[in-house]
């Protein structure tokens, strides 16, 4: 039977590739039977951040039209809070509906809801709560549906597959988010901005058709690479579709020293982003008032105004991440691996809030927030989804689904305290902020040593001692 199997795998890997295999086997190794579940995965989070990069600039244009800044930052510390019961409802979820399901139900959900805001906004809704509401529910909505994914991918892949194969379905991610900010420029005008966010919901509808022929694809997989046959070969797909086992997200998080590490190393990543962003809105919005008052905004309004600079500046860092994603990242992981690679963003940021923090001025920062997020975006962002590699299933979906929000947005809920004490007690100017990121990267690029000991020392009890992804 075995001779069988062996046969069976070398007929197939003998058959001839295919157009779509040649093509992707450019930007990074793909063996054959890999390259149409690699693309259908690059696909759905292509449509995925398509759909976020069109809801972006929107919630951008109704926060700071109506709101400044500071109020930006406020909000996170809301949404921290409310994404402890959010992550808590998401686990119990994942431990009674299989993953398709999951993903199904989880996603239209979220349609539903854009569907009525833009029902609210027919309703006569005013702009200034509106943008309160829907600020807080894009703060949930795109970590959830992104650590969802991630989680889904991480789970199809094991560690060898997912070095290989994440730098190129990632890139699915920054192109989706470049054509997003495109659409958007594009629209945001003879559409208006509230119709976006039906645009948004239709492409989160593809999204759920993907996830479903991704799995039903993956499921056929598994019957024809499985070897044995009977119970053991039923016991194996069945692993793959039930619902996770029981047990609570941050519970997973905090008897790890991997993942508390993990956890942390994502609080200061956003942070440090976060502070960034307060930086970038503040000389972003001086600007769109400047630009009024000398009149030189073309006859647009200061939401138009802003919808339209943020779209342009996503389309920079966009750019950037695409370049990285499509022909750095890969490599990276081939010649440095995992563990290098986590390192490449702190030090990157505390190299470029080092110069903000000499002069503050529209053109540094806007660079600097495009290369940051870039590189974030791009290098990071695979980086991150690569560590969960070597985890259980029940941590790939629960534990990184609390990591991706929650201490996410505990960083958004730190720089929400610094922004208040620095624009309140301490007289802070863009500067000081800087200064203040540089210490925290410093402390970030710590906490990356921390996870590539304990990464190194993970892989090596998996090769001793391997287990069932």
């Amino acid at each position: 039977m075995k001779d069988r199997g062996n046969e069976e795998i070398k007929i197939s890997a003998e058959k001839s590739p295919g157009i779509l295999y040649k093509i992707l086997r450019l930007f990074t190794v793909v063996h054959p039977g890999e390259a149409l579940t690699a693309f259908l995965l690059m696909l759905n989070v292509f449509m995925l951040f398509l759909a976020y990069y069109i809801i972006k600039p929107v919630r951008e244009a109704l926060m700071l039209s109506e709101w400044p800044p500071e109020i930006k930052s406020y909000l996170g510390a809301a949404i921290a809070v409310l994404l402890i019961f959010v992550v808590k409802i998401f686990s119990r979820i994942a431990s009674v509906f299989p993953r398709q399901k999951l993903i199904t139900w989880v996603t239209l959900f979220f349609i539903s809801n854009l569907g009525l805001f833009y029902v609210l906004h027919l309703l006569g809704l005013g702009p200034r709560v509106m943008g309160i509401i829907f600020f807080i529910w894009v703060g949930i909505f795109n970590l959830i549906v992104v650590a969802q994914f991630w989680g889904f991918g991480n789970d199809l892949y094991t560690e060898e597959e997912g070095k290989r194969l994440f730098p190129l379905v990632a890139f699915g991610a920054t192109f989706g988010g470049y054509v997003g900010g495109k659409i958007t420029k594009w629209l945001v005008v003879p559409l208006g901005t509230f119709q976006l966010m039906l645009v948004a919901g239709g492409v989160l509808g593809i999204c759920i058709l993907l996830a479903l022929i991704i799995h039903r694809r993956e499921i056929k997989r598994i019957e024809a690479k499985t070897v044995k046959v009977g119970q053991e070969k039923n016991l194996k797909k069945e692993e793959h579709v039930k619902p996770l086992k029981k047990g609570g997200a941050f519970r997973l998080v905090f008897k790890s020293r991997y993942l508390i590490y993990i956890a942390f190393f994502v609080l200061f990543l956003n942070f440090v982003n976060t502070n960034g962003g307060y930086m970038l809105d503040t000389v972003a919005k001086g600007a769109a008032v400047k630009a009024i008052e000398t009149g030189t905004a073309e006859g647009l309004d200061k939401g138009q105004y802003l919808a339209t600079f943020f779209a342009g500046f996503y389309n920079i860092m966009n750019l950037f991440a695409m370049f990285v994603q499509l022909f750095v990242v890969s490599r990276i992981f081939k010649w440095f691996g995992v563990r290098v690679a986590i390192f490449f963003l702190p030090v990157l940021a505390l190299g470029g809030y080092f110069f903000i923090s000499f002069g503050a001025f529209l053109l540094l920062v806007k660079w600097v927030k495009a290369l940051e997020n870039g590189t974030d975006y791009s290098l990071m962002n695979t980086t991150r989804h690569a560590l969960f590699l070597i985890t259980s299933r029940e941590v790939k979906y629960k534990a990184k689904a609390a990591i991706d929000t929650f201490f996410w947005r505990t960083g958004d809920s730190l720089s929400t305290l610094i922004v208040f004490l620095g624009t309140s007690y301490l007289a802070f100017n863009m500067e000081s902020f800087a200064k203040f990121n540089v210490v925290v990267a410093a402390i970030w690029i710590a906490l990356g040593i921390f996870i590539a000991k304990e990464h190194k020392k993970l892989s090596t009890e998996r090769i001793v001692s391997p287990s069932v992804r």
